[in-house]
């Protein structure tokens, strides 16, 4: 986004606190291993998580096992979301969008009020009516600022359930068919632009902004006391998927390798969206992915490193 300085910083701070805020959620549900009795009198050690809502993941779990559960779930989302479109669901897109947020933002919540009895009750009083402001009142700025603690709630959930190398070849994968929905079916712009117009809401950060040409046109109306003028505005936009998985990604590594390598995986992703921005055109939609996913993979060969 040469084309507006202002606005590439403020995406790029806004990615850079997630990945942040994440990080933060995460380290508050860190894996506490404790030794229940079982039924035959053997003790045995058990990992959990703290997490609430019934979002612990199981002890069977492997990441090899949860890695095919997510692309399966990413696949059916992707698959229920062309299908709603088609049918113009709006109204269960908007249902299952505020669901998600609830749930997103409770986890946040809970992670700042864990000392408190009742913790996760008082998150959901917290979650719920931010969530209705932003589903169903539109606000720009309640938007952005919320998606700042939906992605550190979401990926809080799968860091327990993956290792570095399962989230490393999910990475890969999730890039791959990000350079594909964008450069060759064309269904992630469709989905953007859905979610927009229709839904009249959007995973992930937007920002409008004026152009020159739609200052000069306000300008003009200005002068010319024209009131009911249309004035298209053009809208910078991460999805949050690009937002989400360098999370996961660091929050892994924050578990296994500690809070300096985590730090580095945040830092290489930012500078990858960066550079992205840097060399993107005005109009056009570019894969993010391929670039967060280089830049997350050269900053874990450089943690390992250090």
């Amino acid at each position: 986004m040469k084309h507006n300085i202002k606005i590439t910083i403020l995406l790029l701070a806004m990615f850079f606190v997630t990945q942040l805020i994440g990080l933060f959620v995460i380290h508050q549900y860190s894996p506490v291993v404790k030794q229940v009795i079982g039924e035959n009198g053997t003790l045995t050690n058990m990992t959990s998580y703290n997490l609430p809502y019934g979002m612990d993941p199981p002890q069977d779990v492997t990441p090899q096992g949860t890695l095919i559960s997510i692309i399966f779930a990413i696949a059916l989302a992707v698959f229920l979301m062309l299908a709603l479109m088609k049918f113009k669901a709006e109204i269960l897109l908007r249902i299952w969008f505020f669901i998600v947020v609830i749930l997103a933002l409770g986890i946040t919540f809970n992670s700042l009020l864990l000392k408190f009895p009742n913790s996760s009750l008082i998150a959901l009083v917290i979650a719920i009516p931010i969530a209705i402001f932003k589903i169903f009142k539109r606000s720009i700025i309640v938007h952005n600022i919320s998606e700042l603690l939906i992605y550190p709630g979401i990926a809080s959930i799968f860091v327990p359930l993956l290792n570095i190398w399962s989230v490393v070849l999910l990475l890969i994968l999730i890039s791959v068919y990000d350079m594909y929905a964008v450069w060759h079916a064309g269904f992630m712009q469709k989905m953007a632009q859905y979610q927009i117009e229709k839904v009249k809401i959007f995973t992930g950060f937007f920002v409008p902004y004026l152009g020159k040409k739609e200052k000069q046109a306000i300008a003009k109306a200005k002068k010319s006391n024209i009131k009911d003028k249309k004035i298209k505005v053009s809208l910078a936009i991460l999805g949050g998927g690009d937002v989400v998985f360098p999370i996961i990604l660091a929050g892994v590594v924050f578990n296994a390798l500690g809070l300096i390598p985590a730090l580095i995986i945040a830092l290489g992703s930012t500078l990858a969206l960066a550079f992205l921005f840097y060399i993107s055109e005005k109009g056009k939609f570019y894969p993010a992915m391929p670039f967060i996913t280089s830049g997350a993979l050269i900053a874990l060969l450089i943690a390992y490193l250090v």
